[in-house]
């Protein structure tokens, strides 16, 4: 295999030996000679395709094929949100597109890991994420009435769900970092908060800047009406600043990290630095390179 230079063209395509310029011309017929021309001009033109559509070329053609398909995706994603005609639609659609919403998928089904999903399961999953009708219309027992969309179960104040997916979440933080040899204790007590309340976890040794590690878990619900008006300034980072002005008063003594979850998946910033050097820990003792990745499977079929 050789880089063949065609007039600055070819920088980065690789032919095969017998359609090199240096091969014998016994090897080269005419029908080879007529491909390459061929494949020549339909490269030529798709060159100046992208460029005409998505700019200049750049100097050194890049060989990554993410770099020619990203920004027709995102021109894809711009007219697909344009099309909307309901806030609804455009935060679910925008929820779907966010980094980490589709994790789930990639878990595998494994039962004793607590990653498989039933059918009903996945069924909510995907009718959430298309914006599509997940139950017929009826009242909760707190007396509110629940549209087919089902918005209604993710912020009802009685919905058992809700305390059952924040405890398994937190839980599982606990896990990793005691699987990441960090001691840490679930709802610490002696911290000073006027009104009682504890944040969810502490590290009982320092976890950067000399300061041990403070992390209190929320879970929301983008598709609420509180933040469907405002996806722009998204929600999961909304209710992030929400967590830190709560315990605004622990920030001098200790780090703390609002682990802020969407109920779609989509984590905050600082749970994303966080599960990631924490994965990163993981790795170093298990010597499995995906611990990141398999942390936030986890959390996303949790959610």
């Amino acid at each position: 295999m050789k880089v063949l230079e065609f007039d600055g063209w070819l920088r980065w395509h690789f032919l095969p030996f017998w359609l090199q310029p240096q091969a014998p011309c016994h090897s080269k017929p005419t029908f080879c000679l007529h491909v390459l021309h061929q494949i020549i001009i339909f490269y030529q033109s798709c060159l100046l395709s992208w460029s005409s559509q998505f700019g200049d070329l750049p100097e050194v053609l890049p060989s990554k094929q993410p770099f020619w398909d990203r920004p027709g995706v995102l021109a894809e994603k711009a007219l697909v949100e344009s099309s909307f005609n309901s806030s609804y639609s455009r935060a679910s659609f925008l929820a779907a597109c966010a980094e980490h919403s589709g994790d789930w998928l990639f878990a595998l089904p494994l039962a004793s890991c607590g990653l498989h999903l039933d059918d009903e399961a996945v069924r909510a999953a995907v009718c959430l994420r298309l914006g599509l009708d997940v139950c017929s219309s009826h009242e909760c027992h707190c007396g509110s009435a629940v549209d087919v969309r089902g918005i209604h179960s993710f912020i009802c104040k009685k919905a058992p769900g809700n305390i059952i997916r924040h405890q398994a979440l937190n839980d599982l933080i606990v896990r990793s970092f005691s699987a990441a040899d960090v001691p840490v204790t679930k709802e610490p007590s002696g911290l000073f908060r006027s009104d009682g309340k504890r944040p969810d976890g502490l590290s009982l040794v320092p976890w950067q800047s000399g300061k041990a590690l403070c992390w209190d878990v929320t879970v929301i619900c983008p598709l609420a009406d509180s933040y469907i008006s405002d996806v722009a300034r998204k929600p999961v980072e909304l209710a992030a600043t929400r967590k830190e002005a709560k315990y605004a008063v622990l920030d001098k003594r200790y780090m703390l990290v609002p682990i802020a979850f969407e109920n779609l998946g989509v984590p905050n910033a600082s749970v994303k630095l966080l599960l990631t050097h924490l994965g990163r820990r993981l790795s170093e003792k298990s010597t499995e390179s995906r611990e990141t990745s398999f942390l936030f499977q986890r959390c996303s079929v949790l959610l």
